[in-house]
């Protein structure tokens, strides 16, 4: 079994490639070819433990152990997590790594992949609401999928100003009330959401109303009641939601005008996990990096 620090999972993976390989999980994820099941979770006073097992063909086997206590203070991340990878015929742990980064940096390039998908060619302005650990990796993300002239930033007090004249809005923070109003949106608006709060939605429920294009990771997952799903769709009649997965493969439809609102709930799914960690692997073992040890001595 190999295992692999956060240092080494930053400096291995390749976040273009990691784009790829996320549209290629959904897409495989939306064809049927994934087991997903719902994400379960254990709950304390003070945050939560979740699970997310999941097999999707060409991304490979394995789970993710994540915490999300929000109330955490920096340098405290509010989201910690493992990754467990097995072989797929055996069943052998292959490896065991850090996933607080994976869990950061494959929601956010979710989400960029979402945009690339669904903002207008022509998005120019980016607004990211928020300031923490998902703020900054969306600043690493979204620029791989369009050519933005203007980044903006937006902390408490904000958001309206960073709102207004936006290309692409893309909200990152735990907030159990509205930080993005649907009147401070402009037509032909990209709007994406990965906040995530039982008590509220930092997203105006009104967007979700005039949203022409819903886009989810999967309908089973987004809809599925909390902690698996998003509560922000809640009523919604799943049909109504295109995958992601739809989107890479051209079975869904996505924008059709300029004018149109797009938006992209993200609920988090463990394909995303397992893409990226596959990609880790891979380049952990082409590169001889990691700690090899054994479990359990297994003799013929």
């Amino acid at each position: 079994m190999l295992v692999l620090t956060r240092s080494q999972v930053e400096e291995l993976l390749d976040l273009d490639a990691l784009l790829d390989a996320l549209a290629s999980v959904h897409a495989e994820l939306s064809a049927g070819n994934a087991s997903l099941p719902p994400r379960v979770a254990a709950f304390t006073e003070d945050g939560l433990l979740g699970a997310m097992p999941g097999f999707v063909a060409g991304g490979g086997l394995g789970a993710k152990l994540v915490s999300l206590f929000p109330r955490n203070e920096a340098p405290l991340p509010t989201h910690q997590a493992l990754i467990a990878l097995f072989d797929e015929r055996s069943g052998l742990v292959t490896a065991v790594m850090d996933g607080t980064y994976v869990t950061a940096i494959r929601t956010a390039a979710s989400a960029a992949l979402a945009a690339r998908l669904l903002a207008r060619p022509d998005a120019r302005v980016l607004a990211i609401l928020g300031t923490g650990v998902q703020s900054r990796a969306a600043q690493e993300m979204f620029p791989r999928v369009r050519d933005f002239a203007e980044v903006r930033v937006a902390g408490r007090g904000e958001y309206e100003e960073a709102v207004r004249g936006a290309d692409v809005v893309h909200g990152t923070t735990h907030s159990p009330e509205p930080l993005v109003l649907a009147d401070w949106l402009s037509p032909g608006v990209h709007v994406g959401s990965v906040g995530l709060n039982p008590a509220g939605s930092e997203l105006d429920p009104a967007i979700l109303e005039r949203a022409d294009v819903l886009c989810v990771e999967s309908r089973e997952s987004a809809f599925a009641p909390p902690p698996a799903g998003a509560p922000e769709l809640a009523g919604v009649d799943p049909q109504r939601a295109v995958e992601l997965g739809e989107l890479v493969a051209g079975t869904g439809s996505g924008r059709t005008s300029r004018e149109q609102i797009t938006l992209y709930k993200s609920v988090g799914v463990a394909v995303q996990d397992l893409a990226a960690a596959a990609l880790v692997l891979t380049a952990a073992r082409t590169h001889g990096v990691g700690l090899e040890i054994e479990l359990e001595e297994i003799h013929a």
